[in-house]
């Protein structure tokens, strides 16, 4: 049976030093430009952050993969290439990649590195995988949220090159085209900019009954009631009315995390090489909290013993969560 390797959030410096100190064995971090698909102020690091970050990782033990996970526009991949070399330089372990233009640079001009696929690249048949494997040397896959167990082990069973799965944090998705629509409302691109809702395009409106309004550009996405927690709008996860009812409902998905803490054993057993939490865009506690809470389950499970877990559900979005559903059926 595989250890798998737990991969673990930093939204920055602060953030990876918390990873690194509660056990995680990797951790996936981003520069502050486009070529990272959590392109936002406040948010990732700095050339001279990623040298310090990348030695404070290593000496505790820890990989840094790092994201280049958008699309360069047309003409305009200088900025992936200028990523992925000082990548290189800098001695990150690998890069997790969505553009085959980008994958096929690392390969010719730094073929010492790592290249893992990013979710962003939905590559879920075993032929699209081998492609990848084949053709640009691709040594993991980052699977779709939407397999269960059963597909997992099946694919494992078929493709040459290490999986990871998604076990906790915000249930996003891949390209498609409800990205497109928020594009249209923000005038950025989730998929090349690395900007889902910009912080500069949203708004928070109170009204007298104390109901809180959440506005996307010109639109507004959700209301809430005074006792309820606003969300980030965002257009995927926003409520919608239309003519045949009256109330407003999730027309694309709720505001649902994953918890697949209780499919671990599982997706062990499937043959899952790393389970990836999510969370760049959350706290150093958060961050501390949920890598402490599945190192020690791992570790339990790989000796033998039963894990347990911490109640995390405070943590997960709207405090709902897709806990078991892995087991039975697909989720969305």
């Amino acid at each position: 049976m595989i250890k798998p390797e737990l991969i673990c959030p930093a939204g920055t410096p602060a953030a990876l030093r918390s990873a690194v100190d509660a056990g995680a064995d990797a951790v996936y971090c981003g520069y502050q430009n486009a070529t990272n698909a959590r392109n936002f102020v406040g948010l990732n690091f700095t050339p001279e952050e990623m040298e310090k970050s990348i030695k404070y990782a290593h000496d505790g033990g820890t990989k840094v993969l790092i994201t280049l996970n958008t699309f360069p526009p047309a003409g305009n991949v200088q900025l992936w290439k200028d990523a992925a070399d000082l990548s290189a330089k800098l001695g990150a372990d690998a890069c997790i990649v969505a553009d085959i233009a980008v994958a096929a640079y690392i390969q010719k001009t730094n073929p010492q590195m790592r290249i893992h696929l990013s979710v962003q690249a939905a590559a879920s048949s075993p032929e699209a995988i081998r492609y990848y494997v084949q053709e640009f040397g691709v040594k993991r896959i980052v699977l779709p949220r939407i397999m269960t167990v059963s597909e997992i082990r099946g694919l494992v069973e078929e493709i040459p090159c290490e999986v990871e799965t998604f076990i906790f944090g915000n249930h996003g998705l891949m390209v498609e085209g409800r990205c497109s629509l928020t594009n249209y409302v923000t005038g950025q691109s989730t998929n090349m900019d690395g900007a889902c809702s910009p912080a500069s395009c949203v708004k928070y409106e109170r009204a007298e009954d104390g109901s809180m309004s959440t506005i996307l550009g010109d639109y507004m996405i959700d209301r809430f009631k005074p006792d309820e927690t606003a969300g980030y709008p965002t257009i995927c996860k926003g409520r919608y009315k239309c003519d045949a009812r009256d109330d407003g409902y999730y027309a694309f998905e709720e505001p649902i995390s994953l918890n697949a803490s209780t499919m671990l054993p599982d997706l062990i057993n499937a043959g899952v090489h790393a389970f990836k939490i999510e969370g760049r865009q959350r706290s150093r506690a958060y961050v501390k909290k949920v890598v402490a809470a599945f190192r020690e389950a791992v570790d339990s499970i790989m000796a033998g013993q039963e894990p347990k877990l911490a109640d995390l559900v405070a943590l997960t979005e709207g405090q709902k969560h897709t806990e078991g559903a892995l087991k039975t059926k697909k989720w969305r």
